[in-house]
């Protein structure tokens, strides 16, 4: 997810698991293997099959969030989730303001929660306060909520378009079935038709 960057998703999925797969290339899925190995040989190993598209600033990024899981989680990430409770708010307050430059690009409104829905959705990880997931406002969903009115078209170029989607979309489900992040991927499918 952290380097998911206005990309297909499921061709990254396919990367990833190529990567995985290659005795290679796959240290780049161990935190301590990670941060084992030169900057080249990172780089190498990310872009071979394409996880990093940008090799120089996906690769920091790779290698920041390793050292980061290293030092603060002694590499592994689940202690994160305990040490918060499991709960959405605190790891995001942990992840977006406490330790903000920790988590480079997981730390961004779109990114941190759609990272924490999809861990949510195909792992075992059962999260407190799931319901406060919001909508994760990318291109895509700021197009569709301006094709639904849920934004005008003069907050399309406001600077906090991306908090002004999850505040209307956070009113609109209030007291409804569905969490805000619910409707992320319908709307993502369904506005895709239109572009």
């Amino acid at each position: 997810m952290a380097l998911n960057y206005q990309r297909n998703s499921y061709m990254l999925w396919e990367s990833a698991k190529a990567t995985y797969e290659d005795e290679q290339a796959n240290f780049v899925c161990d935190v301590e293997k990670v941060l084992c190995e030169n900057f080249e040989n990172v780089k190498r190993a990310l872009t071979k099959y394409k996880v990093a598209l940008q090799p120089n600033k996906q690769t920091e990024i790779w290698i920041k969030l390793c050292t980061t899981f290293q030092h603060l989680f002694d590499s592994d990430i689940r202690k994160l989730f305990s040490q918060c409770d499991y709960d959405v708010n605190k790891i995001r307050n942990y992840i977006q303001v406490e330790h903000k430059k920790d988590f480079p690009y997981l730390s961004g409104n779109k990114i941190c929660n759609y990272w924490l829905y999809v861990l949510y959705q195909y792992t075992d990880l059962k999260f407190v306060n799931r319901e406060d997931l919001s909508v994760a406002p990318d291109t895509r969903i700021i197009k569709a909520s301006n094709r639904l009115v849920v934004i005008i078209d003069d907050e399309m170029s406001k600077s906090n378009v991306q908090t002004i989607v999850i505040e209307r979309f956070n009113e609109i489900l209030k007291g409804t079935i569905y969490c805000p992040i619910d409707v992320h991927t319908p709307l993502w499918l369904w506005i895709r038709g239109w572009i």
